[in-house]
């Protein structure tokens, strides 16, 4: 059920579930890779670095460690991360989780083209959305819109009742300004599909913004906040209220992202900005070290031209 619910995007649920198996069985590996990538998306450090250190003790050879491990390093260090993840599919090379993982992190790496045949390693596999997302991801990260297009279309094939997978189309044809009016669509069918999927929401609202539609964003957003409990959603409202000028409200949306989770950047920085405004100071105006920084680059640049 956890591991269900993980790859339908009920997370909360999952992790729940995940807490429930180990409280019965604290000796059970199996999917414990999945629960690990779900506590990084939550912060939950604590939490997650306990798990690692009991998988260890458990046993240290499972590839469920090798993910676990990979997942504990990401935030730390990228390579070591990635080593970890390599070590995963050299144990069982039908692992998919390693090939996720390791696909996430060579696109975190600004490396997409060795992402997309990771991700295409694990599609081989089986089919998995979160590989298509990440191999879409990849092929966005690279600026061949064709191929990720292609891969889109390819989960939706392959899942024909996912709305994620519609979204995916969606955000193909949002990367580019001319495809704005089909990725609506391909949003809002997501919505009908599956009314709570924030994901769509949130992608939808972002086009809304981007069009000038700051209301129609406001009003869309504001819907989900009585079944989701997500930072991530209080803190685009956060920037819709922002953008209107409506301070207070965003101000309250950016302390309830931070409520949720902590380590949220996005909300760090944007509340940052928000209280700048609030002073009646210029969120863009540089500050002092930073004008000095900018004058030195531009003296260089002059001797450079100079020589």
């Amino acid at each position: 059920m956890a591991k269900v619910e993980a790859i339908i995007g009920k997370n909360d649920e999952a992790i729940v579930n995940f807490e429930k198996v180990r409280a019965i069985d604290p000796y059970v590996m199996t999917y414990m890779d999945e629960y690990a990538m779900l506590l990084k998306m939550k912060s939950d450090y604590s939490k997650l670095n306990k798990l690692v250190h009991d998988l260890i003790s458990i046993d240290a050879t499972r590839p469920e460690v090798s993910v676990a491990l990979s997942v504990l390093w990401e935030r730390k260090d990228e390579g070591t991360a990635l080593s970890y993840a390599e070590k995963c599919t050299r144990i069982n090379e039908r692992h998919i989780p390693g090939y996720i993982m390791k696909g996430n992190l060579l696109l975190s790496m600004k490396q997409p083209a060795a992402a997309v045949h990771a991700f295409r390693g694990a599609l081989e596999l089986r089919a998995d959305l979160r590989s298509y997302q990440g191999l879409v991801h990849s092929y966005l990260a690279s600026s061949k819109v064709k191929e990720a297009l292609y891969a889109a279309r390819e989960a939706m094939k392959a899942m024909p009742q996912s709305a994620k997978a519609l979204k995916l189309v969606g955000d193909v044809h949002a990367s580019n300004s001319s495809g704005r009016e089909k990725a609506k669509k391909f949003y809002e069918s997501a919505l009908r599909l599956e009314p709570g999927y924030l994901g769509a929401a949130l992608a939808l609202a972002e086009l809304h913004v981007s069009e000038g539609r700051n209301e129609d964003a406001a009003s869309l957003l504001k819907r989900y906040l009585k079944d989701w409990a997500d930072d991530s959603l209080h803190v685009k409202l956060a920037q819709v209220f922002a953008a209107t000028n409506s301070l207070q409200e965003a101000l309250t949306h950016y302390q309830a992202a931070l409520r949720i989770n902590p380590q949220n950047e996005a909300a760090k920085k944007g509340l940052e900005r928000l209280e700048k405004q609030m002073k009646g100071v210029d969120p863009d105006a540089p500050e002092e070290d930073e004008e000095n920084e900018v004058d030195d680059a531009d003296g260089e640049v002059e001797e450079t031209e100079l020589l």
